[in-house]
């Protein structure tokens, strides 16, 4: 290679044509298959093969082998809310397996003394890797050469500092080299090398914790148990009513009894609500990604809403990523001439660091210097030296590094200079100092590594991160919204914690991750306490946010490099920037595809329109679940036939229920998450539900004692569950304003034209009303009106006594976390439109 190489491996000419061909007969190459997320049949079968469907299924059947087709309308709700589910897992599914760690399309391997690019899975077992800057290392591999190597791990380990690497040092598959160049032997491949484990880990599916999911699966869960034997209930009732079970078979008329059956049943499904939430989802999705974020599962939309605590990594979150240049601090009172050259020298130099780099602007070159001697920079001693003829010795590096405590007699004292520069560090400033020495540096000198004598602290040198301009005001909004914050990184704890300062976060110090328990409730007690964390491994971070979901948080992860890709996987929310990784971003349930951390209040706002209007629509369907099955229990115990055919259940559903709770989704609603949205929402379902279950079993007894005919009793049944169902909506929409009243007004008009169009009256077998069932149609829609009245009004008193409050102590805790918050800052940051916080 070049001069200052030292080798290792005599093998040079790298392996010959036969061995590879040998290694790869053995099965010992790069290519890796990764497993898939989740089959597609394991999807389908999850969301085709469920009870609910094949309850759904053996209904739609029986209806369309009885010839009641007109009945078996419910079976396209099932339908598309199959689709819908699959579709959405499908899209999880399909980021899961564009995962890859390896970006490089190629790798440079030394075989039969030439070099050779070759693809990544060709590249084999002691393969020579031929390593320069820009290169990403492709398999895990063993330094067997080094020119002043340097290599970027920050993706993996989440240190941004560069790691010198000389032969016998061990590189990883997934590193990028920064600087210098060098020689591996390629030792562990395919399946075994590290990228590659640490993307299978994070691979592993998992669907976004969703509580109005879960909630409704419970539900489903629950009518599940009761669904059978309420159907032989009601199936018993109707062949009673029909004559008999005997009767009933004799004289055909048990069609009617199992089409009476089926209503009840397909009544007491909350379907449309399972279907709702998912075109909620949806559109909540679509709206995040006009404001540039993906949404990659879509329950992710609510439960970032439901976030008590963010966990944010440093790198690429709070900051931009990158290092610029902050200040020149002069500490000679007669600095040598010449040392503004000898820095642009710094940053022009073509093996110049990141760091080095940023000294390019502020030291343009205006004279080319050429070195007689140098030493290379080199992490483990932090410092780097240059000599140019007759200039004596210049050192650039670490002051604690180029200045060390020392008593030695004679020696210069820099206890100052060390002062100063710990504290500019304190401040979150990497700090650098340069030095001149009247000592010529030698070839002979250069080669011994060591600092010259007689040294003499010129300047002190300041670099910073980049810190995002809207890391402030979106930690400002957490905090007045009550959302606690968690800083956990790779990098110094105490340069993370002066950042964490910058961006308003309270954190007098930063804790070394090298400290913390192994114990997760150890560590979860810990983390109630702290808030800064530097130094953390991917596992540690992963372990941060089990420990603190162990404490009962709904924690969301931000990060962008692999080694967040763990601990984004495993939150309940976990966030991805754009820049970041391909493995961050697909294990992601958020990207932000331009990177903005501003984004994140408008993603809150966007979740809690989503739980807020579901919780609010799911009354409506809940309520028509309790009162089916009422009505199922009560019919099958007065032995009344049911009141409803299937097809007539359909439209007053779709009228009162499926049409406007579509709009009324996504309606703007600013209310705060709450948990226990199953809990209010049966609160007032149940309640109503039985309200206009017994009204309609009245009506019901009343109507058949004075003789009223079948049809003309369904269709007054249908009218008083049209009338009830519209005052639901009404109660359920309250303030009654702007397009609620378009809605309700439209759905009104609907109800009305089933029984004047003669064509829909005609499909739904809907009759003209007597005197005496219009009466009672009225008498039983006014109790049931009364009824639902009295109930919402108890349950939203039950619902503010039930409803948690913050207490002021917590949130007095949580400001903290950002001095100076405000009831409404302003700034840049995406806020919900408060004059839209209704519901």
């Amino acid at each position: 290679m070049g001069t200052g190489e030292t080798a290792i491996d005599e093998r040079t000419d790298g392996l010959s044509a036969g061995e590879v061909a040998e290694r790869v007969a053995r099965g010992e190459t790069n290519a890796f298959e990764s497993p898939t997320s989740r089959s597609a049949w394991s999807i389908v079968k999850a969301n085709v093969f469920t009870l609910f469907n094949g309850i759904i299924a053996a209904c739609f059947v029986v209806l369309l082998l009885i010839g009641r087709w007109q009945d078996a309308l419910f079976g396209f709700s099932a339908i598309a809310n199959t689709i819908i589910g699959s579709w959405q897992e499908f899209n999880a599914k399909r980021a899961l397996d564009r995962l890859a760690l390896l970006h490089a399309p190629s790798a440079r391997v030394r075989r039969d003394g030439a070099e050779h690019d070759v693809p990544l899975a060709d590249v084999v077992h002691d393969d020579r890797l031929a390593l320069r800057a820009g290169d990403q290392v492709p398999a895990d591999a063993k330094v067997v050469a080094s020119e002043r190597l340097q290599l970027d791990e920050s993706m993996l380990t989440g240190e941004s500092d560069p790691v010198d690497k000389q032969p016998g040092d061990e590189v990883l598959s997934g590193s990028i080299v920064i600087g210098g160049a060098g020689a591996a032997v390629v030792d562990r491949v395919g399946a075994d090398a590290f990228a590659n484990k640490l993307s299978s880990e994070a691979k592993q599916f998992s669907l976004v914790a969703s509580e109005l999911r879960s909630s409704l699966n419970r539900l489903l869960g629950w009518i599940a148990w009761i669904i059978g034997p309420v159907s032989l209930l009601v199936l018993n009732a109707q062949m009673a009513a029909a004559g008999g079970w005997a009767e009933a078979i004799e004289g055909g008329t048990w069609d009617d009894a199992v089409v009476a059956t089926v209503a009840a049943i397909v009544a007491m499904i909350p379907l449309g609500l399972v279907l709702m939430t998912s075109i909620a989802f949806a559109v909540g999705a679509v709206r995040l990604a006009s404001r540039k974020v993906l949404v990659q599962e879509l329950p992710a939309v609510e439960g970032l809403a439901r976030v008590d605590l963010i966990c944010l990594d440093k790198t690429g979150t709070l900051t931009e990523g990158d290092i610029v240049f902050d200040a020149a601090h002069p500490v000679a009172l007669e600095p040598p001439e010449g040392w503004t050259d000898v820095l642009a020298w710094y940053g022009a130099d073509p093996e110049a660091n990141a760091t080095a780099r940023c000294l390019v602007e502020p030291y343009p070159v205006r004279q080319a210097l050429e070195p007689q001697a140098r030493v290379a920079f080199a992490s483990s001693r932090k410092w780097s030296a240059v000599g140019f003829p007759g200039g004596g010795t210049w050192v650039l590096g670490g002051p604690e590094m180029v200045f060390p405590a020392t008593d030695a007699a004679g020696a210069t004292d820099t206890s100052e200079l060390r002062e100063r520069a710990a504290e500019l560090a304190a401040t979150g400033r990497r700090t650098l100092v340069l030095a001149h020495s009247p000592e010529e540096l030698t070839a002979e000198r250069a080669a011994a590594e060591r600092l010259p004598r007689s040294l003499t602290p010129v300047v002190l040198l300041t670099f910073r991160e980049n810190v995002r301009g809207d890391a402030r005001e979106t930690l400002e909004y957490f905090a007045e919204q009550g959302v606690a914050v968690r800083i956990i990184s790779g990098d110094n704890p105490q340069t993370v914690a002066a950042i964490a300062r910058e961006v308003g976060v309270d954190a007098p110090h930063g804790v070394d991750a090298r400290t913390l328990p192994d114990d997760l409730d150890e560590l979860g007690e810990l983390l109630e306490r702290e808030v800064v964390f530097g130094r953390v491994t991917p596992t540690q971070k992963r372990d941060i946010v089990t420990a603190l979901r162990r404490r009962g948080h709904t924690v969301a992860m931000t990060g962008d490099g692999v080694n967040d890709a763990l601990a984004i996987k495993e939150a309940d929310i976990g966030i991805a920037m754009e820049s970041g990784s391909s493995a961050t971003k697909a294990v992601a349930r958020l990207v932000l595809l331009d990177g903005r951390f501003s984004h994140l209040p408008g993603v809150v706002a966007e979740g809690r329109r989503v739980a807020a209007n579901i919780e609010r629509v799911s009354m409506l369907f809940l309520t028509k679940t309790a009162y089916a099955t009422g009505l199922a229990v009560l019919f099958g115990v007065m032995l009344l036939p049911f009141p409803f055919l299937p097809r007539q259940l359909s439209v007053t559903d779709a009228l009162t229920i499926g049409f406007p709770a579509f709009f009324l989704a996504l309606m703007p609603n600013a209310r705060r998450y709450v948990p226990g949205f199953l809990r209010r929402s049966l609160s007032f379902a149940i309640p109503a539900g039985v309200v206009i279950a017994l009204v309609l079993a009245l009506y019901s007894r009343m109507a058949t004692d004075a003789g009223i005919p079948e049809d003309e009793l369904r269709s007054g049944s249908t009218l008083i569950l049209g009338i009830v169902g519209l005052w639901v909506l009404i109660v359920l929409s309250r303030p009654i304003d702007g397009w609620k009243i378009v809605i309700i007004g439209g759905m009104a008009i609907g109800l009305i034209g089933i029984y004047a169009i003669p064509i829909a009256a005609d499909f739904l077998e809907l009759v003209e009303l007597s005197e005496t069932t219009a009466v009672l149609a009225l008498a039983a829609s006014l109790v049931s009106i009364a009824g639902i009245e009295v109930v919402r009004f108890v349950h939203r008193r039950a619902v503010a006594r039930m409803t948690p409050t913050v207490p002021a102590a917590l949130v007095a805790a949580v400001r903290q976390t950002a001095p100076g918050v405000t009831s409404d800052p302003r700034g840049s940051i995406e806020r919900p439109d408060r004059s839209t916080a209704r519901g």
